[in-house]
């Protein structure tokens, strides 16, 4: 059992107690429901009643909550991404949005490990050789899931130490396609700003004194003025903490298009929106390098999805309304 005793932070003002555990803690909705049901959940002492009950910023919230065990992967040939390279030692996906890398909170299967299963039966065998997590085998580092592109997966124990060396000392380079809202300045530019958990809002990232080293460079490929202002990017990632992207140029006031989370209002422009045919981050790893053991470094692209090329060759002809000129 794990026991939570914190204070209800002015993000979590007037949630229900059931959703307020699940985002605090991760654990599913079910757990915290169930935690409230046997009178293991207490607000300012007193035992909480209904998984129904709203909380407010201030009172002391205390839980008695189960280590939640995530079921094993298993393999679903269903899921679909491509496989842009593999051999015995690692696999390189082409990642399409909306899928999510891994089990998790509110993800129980349909992943992409659960589809690299289903391809890869040998990555079972990792977390039995002692390498990595059963939950998560030969993944070594992830993609949001609302962001496309490239993703490396290790097959064999020694490129799944060697790829997790690469990427904590930022041997191994990945390079992201992004569509910023409003204008940069400057043609080049690094922004370095620590990022860690927001404290008012526990389900978000934020940059804050106090958080792990975080360093992004950006070179601007376009600037385009209609329908609004806008500019692409092309982002390099000095280090790889969580939403590092979408926070830091959330960060600078040039949210990612379509980051509902980290954008407002200014990351959804009515037209663009539009033309991407619903919600999409406009966020693709388009580039992948890595060093082998015998020092050659591979590099592998993957070119823009259809709805976001559609979006730049429609932003490049000059962003005309529909049927207009």
């Amino acid at each position: 059992m794990t026991h939570l005793d914190v204070e209800v932070p002015a993000a979590l003002n007037g949630q229900r107690v059931d959703r307020a555990l699940s985002m605090l803690t991760g654990v599913s909705r079910r757990v915290a429901a169930e935690a409230v049901d046997a009178g293991r959940v207490a607000v300012d002492g007193r035992v909480v009643q209904a998984r129904s009950t709203a909380l407010r910023t201030g009172q002391r919230l205390g839980a008695l909550l189960p280590e939640e065990q995530a079921p094993v992967p298993r393999p679903d040939a269903d899921v679909r991404f491509s496989v842009v390279y593999a051999d015995e030692d690692l696999v390189v996906v082409d990642k399409p949005a909306g899928l999510v890398v891994h089990h998790g909170a509110g993800h129980r299967g349909g992943t992409l490990v659960d589809g690299l299963l289903a391809r890869f039966p040998d990555l079972a065998g990792l977390s039995d050789a002692g390498v990595g997590d059963r939950q998560r085998p030969g993944i070594v580092h992830r993609l949001d899931k609302g962001t496309s592109g490239l993703l490396v997966v290790a097959r064999s124990p020694a490129a799944f130490a060697s790829l997790s060396t690469q990427l904590r000392d930022h041997v191994a380079d990945r390079r992201y396609l992004a569509l910023l809202s409003g204008t940069l300045d400057s043609d080049h530019g690094e922004i370095d700003a620590p990022i860690g958990r927001s404290v008012r809002r526990p389900d978000r990232m934020t940059v804050r004194a106090g958080g792990r080293l975080a360093r992004t460079r950006y070179d601007v490929r376009a600037r385009f003025e209609h329908p609004v202002p806008l500019s692409l990017v092309e982002a390099t990632l000095e280090t790889g903490r969580t939403h590092q992207v979408r926070v830091h140029f959330s960060a600078i006031g040039h949210p990612v298009i379509g980051d509902d989370r980290y954008g407002g209002s200014a990351a959804r422009p009515a037209a663009v929106v539009s033309r991407l045919g619903g919600p999409r981050l406009f966020l693709h790893a388009w580039r992948l390098s890595v060093e082998y053991p015998e020092g050659e470094r591979r590099v592998w692209e993957a070119p823009l999805s259809p709805e976001l090329s559609d979006v730049l060759a429609w932003l490049e002809d000059g962003g005309a309304p529909s049927g207009g000129a």
